[in-house]
């Protein structure tokens, strides 16, 4: 009998097609997200779920259904899924690291630039026929990013391959991670280790890398926003719960800093009041690792990892293999 699977989401239709060869496949195609009530339904007498970042995977949704064995994440961060629970359900938790690292931070790279020389402003400006005058001496000047500060929080694959990135910028780099890195590590990447305040009060461009976990959520808040330079530009790729958006709406309605540029939200796809309006922030719909070549190594990965773990191995991307051992 062949294992059953959902889909939570519409894969391509090769990705579906080899799961089809040794598996029965449902598939939301609705596309949209599915309630908790209507996932636990969709998903009863499954042995297996491919889910998106933005499917919340509950303690609910986990103890609905003592069949499912794998949940595959399509993303790197899995904080959507209770991990503790399905640990202790022996289900496997796997997700897909290591093939957006590049494609994130290019997105991180290209966010500092669009801020920092206002592209979108400039962009719609012309769009709205508004551009009269021909060149003018000070129309949309922005800010250098060559030779400024570069604070980097969270130092990891994403955080390391920016900064690389930005070698050729002549940038100082600092970063606070959770653990120091070695001195070969920030010799590579010319990164000097900072604590979270001075990096804050130091930096020009602060990019955030850092997953969320409880002790990252909410790690920019109004204190944090104050310590920094009132020509500071802000950017996250990370998660929107990484930073208070009530706060930095309010920090950068203010001028405490000078813009921001996220790929993230608290509330996706729910903005902060307001703060669409301001003209100081760029905007984007979460699409960190939207490129063809990154989603379709993406898709490889996560259809690799269910298959893996619904034949009785050991997926290469199992998030909570520690845990299931202990059990």
């Amino acid at each position: 009998m062949k294992a059953r699977i959902y889909l939570t989401r519409v894969l391509p239709e090769h990705l579906i097609e080899r799961l089809s060869e040794t598996c029965d496949v449902t598939v939301n195609r609705g596309d949209l997200k599915l309630s908790e009530d209507k996932l636990i339904e969709a998903i009863r007498d499954m042995d297996g779920v491919i889910c998106l970042l933005n499917d919340s995977i509950t303690e609910r949704v986990l103890r609905s259904n003592p069949n499912l064995k794998v949940v595959a994440n399509f993303g790197v961060g899995y904080n959507n899924i209770d991990v503790k629970v399905a640990s202790e359900l022996g289900i496997m938790v796997t997700n897909t690291p290591g093939v957006l690292d590049e494609t994130t931070a290019e997105l991180a790279l290209s966010l500092m630039m669009a801020v920092s020389r206002r592209i979108v402003e400039g962009d719609t400006y012309v769009r709205r026929g508004e551009w009269t005058t021909g060149w003018e001496l000070n129309l949309f000047q922005g800010f250098d990013l060559h030779h400024k500060t570069l604070g980097i929080i969270g130092f990891g694959n994403i955080g390391q391959a920016l900064a690389k990135m930005l070698s050729g910028f002549s940038m100082p780099i600092l970063y606070h991670n959770r653990n120091r890195l070695s001195e070969a590590t920030e010799t590579l990447y010319n990164a000097t280790y900072s604590s979270k305040d001075d990096l804050l009060s130091r930096s020009d461009i602060v990019s955030l890398h850092c997953p969320l976990t409880p002790e990252t959520r909410h790690l920019i808040t109004h204190r944090e926003l104050q310590l920094m330079k009132s020509t500071a530009i802000l950017i996250n790729t990370a998660r929107g719960e990484v930073v208070n958006e009530k706060d930095l709406y309010e920090a950068l309605k203010a001028k405490t800093i000078w813009a921001a540029g996220l790929d993230v939200f608290e509330r996706e796809p729910l903005l902060h009041p307001g703060l669409a309006d301001l003209n100081n922030v760029t905007l984007l719909p979460h699409i960190g690792s939207a490129s063809v070549e990154t989603r379709s190594r993406m898709g490889t990965m996560v259809v690799d990892n269910l298959i893996a773990g619904i034949s009785g191995n050991t997926p290469a991307n199992l998030v909570n293999a520690a845990d299931l051992i202990r059990r």
